[in-house]
């Protein structure tokens, strides 16, 4: 016999949960019962909201759902900003809350942590959100989350479960249930979009991070038909750094807006084409040609701009399907193409509207490269992250991503990085974050020394919310509340136990990169404006 929280870890471990973000409370501890029996690491952070955070870090590296044990009541309160981002850049997250106990649900008792229904709290930023009120029902309920996972478009799920059920006694059955394949491309419209695709004179090619985890296949129909590629920030590195065929990223910028308008064939894969990816001034795409668009909802292919042929289907399928259809195969570097130059143009033409902090961030992210190859960044919503989401060439996919993007929260950097560098452990991971964003997250500093995590917190100190003030004196506002205080970050970070270094030149950031990846803990490399500008 084991109790219902004991099987819970149990099969949680069956469907290869690796870790779990979490707290204990007096309301959760029966689901930490039998975590000792499991392989399960378990590490805590400072604030549910940090738990979130980590945990998409995590999936979004790992391409598996971060797991999270959440008390009831204010614990979910504080991991709903997490839920939202998870929500809005499509991240599997599964968020394990308790809640009352069964006879007490929806009586407004004033029971401890007690809300009027945490299932509506959630409803807007979940997938789906379930009350299990027998253990009997623990093994479908979870079949239903990570099949979620496995085969649509990933987002949170959460589960709660009363806590008199938890601590239910169960005759414990450790089978997970055989999860689905994703979908796979009606052949009908492959051999339509194959069509249009062969006659195209001036196609291009739109990624978005639902084409991530598809990247051999993307690249060989990129060369194979020699078109320019577009890709969205969570999409980089989908596209090897210097591809020849690498058109640009923000679709605002007018080169390649323009380049969009003008192409007779559009194939769009995994993007909402939102107006985060157009940062600093979005507009409306426009499509002059007709658009093939590819993504796992099919609400998603309804929306914005409207589709000449929808297709539902995994990205990795689909293309994998059309390369089929015209035949096409690896085709190499692909220099001095037609289509090489098309991206060229674009990408030069693109370079020139950059503001100079892309610039000065590109030089940065540059030396961490040069020092760190095959890094991992995190972001926070902050200027550099600003910068290089529209010029920044990843090694690799799943190895840039930040909080501009959907939600578009702050404070996501630090634990996000902490869950990036728990899911690579072998990869330099670098959290790029400001001096305003860290101070919503700055205690998982201590989650971090205490997890025994070597994040490199690359830290741009200008001395408060400097993008917004911007924002505001361009629009003649009064600059209230943007200069706020801020502490010295070498003597905090030093007191949480990290390693703490404020280099000068770019020789000396070079060598505290460096460094900083031979340390066992966290380190804090603080970079000031007037130094690097």
């Amino acid at each position: 016999m084991a109790t219902c929280g004991e099987w819970l870890v149990q099969l949680l471990e069956a469907y290869g949960v690796e870790l779990v973000f979490g707290i204990p409370g007096v309301h959760t501890v029966e689901l930490y019962r039998g975590l000792p029996a499991t392989r399960i690491r378990h590490v805590t952070p400072r604030h549910e909201q940090g738990a979130g955070f980590m945990a998409d870090g995590y999936a979004r590296v790992s391409g598996k759902p971060g797991v999270c044990f959440i008390v009831t009541g204010p614990g979910m309160t504080n991991i709903l900003t997490a839920m939202g981002q998870a929500y809005a850049d499509s991240v599997p997250m599964l968020v394990i809350s308790a809640v009352n106990r069964t006879e007490h649900l929806g009586m407004g008792e004033g029971r401890l942590h007690e809300l009027p229904s945490q299932r509506a709290l959630v409803a807007g930023i979940s997938a789906f959100s379930h009350t299990l009120l027998k253990p009997e029902q623990l093994p479908e309920v979870l079949a239903r989350a990570f099949a979620l996972f496995a085969a649509a478009r990933p987002r949170p799920v959460h589960i709660e479960i009363p806590i008199d059920v938890i601590a239910q006694e169960v005759d414990p059955c450790v089978t997970v249930r055989p999860l689905p394949q994703r979908p796979a491309p009606a052949s009908v419209a492959i051999a339509v979009a194959g069509s249009l695709l062969k006659a195209a004179k001036s196609p291009v090619l739109v990624l978005g991070g639902g084409a991530a985890d598809a990247a051999a296949e993307a690249r060989i129909l990129a060369e194979g038909l020699d078109t320019p590629v577009i890709n969205t920030v969570n999409a980089k590195g989908i596209l090897p750094p210097g591809h020849p065929l690498h058109a640009g990223e923000n679709i605002a910028f007018p080169p390649v807006h323009r380049a969009i308008a003008e192409a007779d064939v559009v194939l769009a894969i995994g993007t909402e084409f939102g107006e985060t990816e157009m940062y600093p001034e979005p507009k409306p795409v426009e499509i002059g040609g007709k658009l093939i668009r590819i993504d796992i909802d099919p609400e998603q292919v309804a929306r914005g701009p409207v589709a000449a042929l929808p297709i539902v289907a995994d990205a990795g399928a689909a293309l994998a399907a059309l390369n089929a259809a015209l035949g096409l195969k690896a085709a190499g570097t692909h220099r001095d193409t037609p289509g090489s130059q098309r991206a060229a143009a674009i990408r030069n033409a693109t370079a020139q509207c950059w503001w100079p902090a892309v610039t000065l961030h590109q030089r940065i992210a540059d030396l961490v490269l040069q020092a760190l190859p095959n890094a991992i960044l995190a972001g926070d919503s902050t200027e550099p992250v600003y910068a290089l989401n529209q010029s920044y060439e990843a090694p690799r996919p799943r190895s840039y991503f930040n909080s501009s993007t959907g939600y578009g929260t702050l404070g996501y950097g630090l634990p996000a990085g902490i869950g990036a560098k728990l899911a690579a452990p072998d990869r330099p991971v670098l959290t790029l974050i400001g001096d305003g964003g860290l101070q919503f997250t700055i205690g998982e500093l201590a989650s971090a020394v205490e997890a025994q995590v070597p994040l490199i917190v690359l830290l741009w100190n200008n001395d408060g919310y400097a993008e917004i003030k911007n924002y505001m004196l361009d629009r003649k506002i009064a600059t209230i509340g943007v200069d706020i205080f801020t502490p010295d970050f070498q003597t905090i970070a030093r007191g949480f136990g990290c390693a703490a270094v404020r280099p000068e030149n770019d020789a000396a950031l070079t060598s505290a990169l460096r460094e900083a990846n031979t340390r066992n803990g966290p380190t804090v490399i603080e970079l000031r404006p007037e130094t690097f500008r």
